[in-house]
């Protein structure tokens, strides 16, 4: 892939912002920064708050590269603002953010492109922490957050609902336990890059996930042929219905012992992370794609009506 092609100079990366994922937005905004800075181009990073449309205004960039993560930056909120000021930006439009971050919802779309989900329900809070929503082992979550964000996970056997924190939404997502191994897989405009198996200790949380160290990362991942193939195909499907664009990422368990059967779909992330311990640069660099590439390639495809 040619360095920049000069088609668009000055880039505004959107990073931090209000959201339960700020510290890592702003990792994934300063790396992708630094590395538009070596392609060539004029990067203002923009740290998004109440001013950001008369910031963005101001700068008047050529393209904006959205680099927050979890509510407000990847819920199609910064969308519907880039929208109105008419300045072409990354990733996903308005709709399909909205969708992808609410996760029932998106279970909802899995089912109608007939791809494997496991079963979910939206319960209050109250209602969770009185008696057991499900048969456990089953996940409690919100439902519109990423980067397992207030995940709590309860056993087989467990003889009491969980315990939820005063900072969880008044609503979640009650979702039974996925066993089996983490798989993911991360699509770039029409193609699907790869298959990575993620191995941890533990539960897959946001320590794992963003700690040097935390988790393990098997590219291409050792399964077999068939389970690759559904990977491929199922993220490239998952994409396609929730009429996501640029860059995605699919998250996958799949219980070997069943075979095929055993491979489920978790969620679609609209904006990966692209921190250092990232998944999605991984599997690009694994295609052959650089770090740097990936980045000017998400400012040139970037875009309104998206």
């Amino acid at each position: 892939m040619a360095e920049q092609s000069g088609r668009r100079s000055k880039v505004a990366v959107l990073l931090g912002g209000p959201s339960a994922e700020r510290e890592v937005s702003l990792s994934t905004g300063q790396a992708c920064a630094a590395a538009l800075r070596d392609m060539g181009y004029e990067v203002i990073e923009v740290d998004a708050g109440p001013d950001l449309s008369a910031v963005l205004q101001d700068i008047a960039p050529d393209a904006v590269l959205n680099c927050l993560h979890g509510r407000w930056g990847e819920d199609g909120c910064v969308q519907g603002i880039l929208e109105w000021l008419r300045i072409p930006y990354s990733h996903s439009g308005v709709l399909s953010s909205a969708l992808a971050m609410d996760k029932q919802r998106t279970k909802d779309v899995y089912r109608a492109a007939g791809l494997p989900v496991v079963d979910s329900v939206i319960r209050s809070k109250a209602e969770v922490m009185q008696a057991h929503a499900m048969l456990p082992p089953y996940v409690v979550k919100p439902n519109n957050e990423g980067s397992s964000v207030g995940v709590y996970l309860v056993d087989e056997g467990a003889n009491s609902p969980p315990v939820l924190d005063a900072d969880m939404p008044d609503f979640v997502m009650v979702e039974a336990f996925a066993h089996g191994r983490e798989l993911t897989t991360t699509v770039m405009g029409n193609q699907a890059l790869g298959v990575t198996d993620i191995i941890t200790d533990g539960w897959y949380d946001y320590d794992a996930k963003y700690k040097p160290g935390g988790s393990r990362h098997v590219i291409p991942a050792d399964v077999p042929t068939e389970i690759t193939e559904l990977c491929l195909d199922y993220a490239i499907r998952a994409h396609n219905a929730l009429g996501c664009r640029g860059v995605s990422r699919t998250d996958f368990r799949w219980d070997e012992t069943k075979g095929a059967d055993g491979l489920i779909l978790l969620e679609t992330n609209t904006q990966p992370g692209m921190t250092a311990t990232s998944l999605t640069p991984e599997q690009a660099q694994a295609a052959g794609v650089s770090f740097g590439e990936l980045c000017a390639w998400m400012v040139e495809d970037a875009s309104c009506q998206r």
